[in-house]
């Protein structure tokens, strides 16, 4: 190893970016919509167990039931609806996504996610330079390398 030029090894983020064809397109909007058809599934699991629950709470209870069950059903609905209201933001998220998709232009380079690379650096390199890095997919494959290498 040559002392006089020391060298580092550092971690940089290095964008992803994918350039929009119709095949990205299809694809992202088959991934998208299976997400949402999950969480559909979601919601209606949740809410059969929490129809159980409450029903098994009922089962067991005194009639006519008293403040503790009463208590016990209220929070069993609570929980259901706070775990609902979450599955339906993520939900409206998604299906925002999906709009964004179908308005995307062919051939417009869109973000697509970072990750993380090495790379190394020694006297005299222009630090800022070697930090902005991205690559640019067309159908995942790689089409081009910006930046400072």
């Amino acid at each position: 190893m040559d002392v006089s030029n020391p060298q580092l090894l550092l971690k940089r983020v290095v964008n992803v970016k994918v350039i929009v064809t119709p095949l990205w397109k299809e694809e992202v909007q088959q991934q998208l919509q299976a997400n949402i058809n999950q969480l559909d599934q979601q919601l209606q699991q949740l809410d059969l167990e929490g129809q159980r629950a409450i029903a098994a709470i009922q089962k067991q209870s005194l009639q006519p039931p008293g403040p503790q069950t009463l208590q016990q059903i209220d929070n069993i609905q609570l929980q259901v609806n706070q775990k609902k209201s979450e599955l339906l933001e993520q939900k409206n998220q998604l299906l925002q996504n999906l709009q964004q998709v179908q308005f995307l232009e062919l051939d417009q380079e869109v973000n697509q996610f970072q990750m993380e690379g090495f790379f190394r650096v020694e006297r005299g390199d222009n630090l800022i330079s070697k930090m902005q890095v991205e690559v640019v997919l067309r159908d995942g494959v790689v089409e081009d390398i910006r930046g400072d290498i």
